[in-house]
């Protein structure tokens, strides 16, 4: 049964000026804006693709056709449906997402054609991984839309926070109490698997669970503030009030380690702890949670085999080459042979490291578009993860600020996961890149965040009154004071 949690996002009345009929002068400019973003990301990603056929084929084939245009079909009907359902969104939000989205379909198509070379000379079949990609895309798009039309105010989530929690607390336990041929996939038991259709339910429990925390903070955040007894030097809350996040925290990361899914215990654990640091703005609980991290990390080295076969692979890949330490020794080669520069779209040699679409193309596109090129793309996600997090700043109520900031965060967090991975700086953890990697799971879930975050871009953004052009703009207030701002009821 779903609970309604108490609050000021719970309670506040829809913004004025909410119904899709209401304009402002800034309004065609976002629209203009957006549009030519992503006219410039379809210039960039057909470039990319007739690069990439020069390369490789020697020659332009129908098929960069057919992919291009498939590309600005599916883009330009999201552009229409936001303008449409969320007209005052971040005109950035959606033309970073499509440039993510098209480069990750350029450097799969890419490794597709090595791929189809290698099979010719061994004889072998093999299947394009692009025309399934385009697909998931296409799936993608459209539950972005029904997120977007669905959810017309992100406070409503509020209603059905605890009913989140323990869906997405089933949906990470899912794979666990399955069978290992129905779930296990490279020693991970994360998927679902029925006949050929895979699916990652930790996917959409994140999403799931963010909401669901968010809600509870909100209706908690004085208890938190609350001292209810003194550990350490630390007020703590009561054991009552504390003891709904630790369970789910808790429950989440023993799945997760169950299923030896390190990488989204990692990430989880993340964007908790940043999440409770926004609303209470105690940094104490920064330090305590890192130094739980730190803690359970030792114990999980010292009690789980793969951890500890990570970890040495981690501290020396080419102590173990031939087998645990390939992958990330040849990444790390693809990246020396890229340099600065790179070796050119086409012309290296990233097929050589295992699962070069997904876990490893950040490496892949590191060897071919060199440091410049990883670097930028970087950017593109950092900017990404940027508005989104101003658009949580501005948001007047408390729960459009925690969600939207642990939605950005993790975001940002999955990339320094993915990319600390790749070039060693961490642990290689098996996570993918948003928006880039094969595969339909991750894609399905971060569109599903891109349509959540542009929800809260578009509260945030849209203007006071109906009549008024004047947008709104973030109180000066702390984030974890902006409960006691009440929004305008309409009159």
């Amino acid at each position: 049964m779903a609970q309604p949690v108490s609050g000021d996002s719970a309670g506040q009345q829809p913004n004025p000026g909410a119904g899709h009929g209401a304009t402002t002068p800034e309004a065609p400019t976002r629209r203009g804006t957006e549009l030519v973003m992503l006219a410039f990301a379809a210039l960039l990603v057909t470039g990319a693709l007739m690069l990439v056929e020069a390369n490789q084929e020697q020659q332009l084939t129908a098929r960069i056709v057919y992919y291009g245009l498939a590309y600005l079909a599916l883009f330009a009907v999201a552009h229409v449906a936001v303008r449409r359902f969320a007209p005052y969104a971040d005109p950035l939000i959606l033309p970073c997402v499509a440039l993510l989205n098209g480069l990750g379909l350029v450097m799969i198509y890419r490794l597709d054609l090595a791929y189809d070379e290698r099979a010719i000379q061994t004889g072998r079949d093999i299947e394009d991984a692009v025309p399934k990609q385009i697909m998931w895309t296409a799936l993608a798009l459209v539950l972005f839309l029904v997120v977007l039309t669905v959810v017309k105010d992100h406070r409503t989530l509020t209603k059905y926070g605890y009913t989140f929690g323990l869906v997405g607390l089933g949906l990470l336990a899912l794979p666990a109490v399955l069978p290992a041929e129905f779930s296990e996939v490279n020693g991970a038991k994360v998927w679902v698997r029925l006949g050929s259709l895979s699916i990652q339910p930790g996917e959409f429990a994140k999403i799931l669970l963010m909401v669901f925390f968010a809600s509870f903070l909100v209706a908690k955040r004085d208890l938190f503030m609350a001292a209810g007894r003194r550990v350490l030097g630390i007020d703590l809350p009561r054991a009552r009030d504390l003891g709904p996040i630790l369970v789910a925290w808790a429950v989440s990361i023993a799945v997760l380690v169950a299923e030896k899914d390190l990488g989204s215990s990692l990430l989880f654990f993340g964007i908790v702890l940043v999440m409770l640091y926004v609303a209470t703005e105690r940094a104490v609980w920064v330090v305590a949670g890192l130094t739980l991290f730190a803690g359970g990390a030792f114990v999980a080295w010292s009690l789980f085999d793969h951890v500890r076969t990570r970890v040495d692979v981690w501290l020396d890949p080419f102590a173990d080459y031939e087998h645990g330490g390939f992958q990330i020794a040849q990444g790390l080669f693809g990246f020396a042979t890229g340099g600065v520069g790179g070796t050119g779209l086409g012309a290296g040699r990233p097929d050589v490291v295992p699962y070069a679409n997904s876990d490893f193309i950040t490496a892949a596109i590191g060897e071919e578009l060199g440091f410049i090129g990883l670097a930028a793309l970087l950017l593109v996600y950092t900017v990404l993860a940027m508005r989104g997090m101003r658009s949580a700043l501005a948001v007047r109520d408390t729960f459009g600020k925690l969600l939207g900031g642990g939605l950005s965060f993790a975001l940002i967090m999955q990339v320094f996961v993915v990319v600390g991975g790749v070039t060693k700086l961490i642990p290689l953890t098996g996570i993918t890149a948003p928006f880039m990697s094969a595969g339909g799971s991750s894609l399905l879930a971060n569109y599903i965040l891109v349509a959540l975050l542009l929800r809260i871009s578009d509260a945030a953004r849209r203007p006071t009154s109906s009549g008024g052009s004047k947008p709104r703009v973030a109180p000066k207030t702390p984030i974890a004071e902006a409960h006691t701002v009440m929004v305008e009821r309409p009159s």
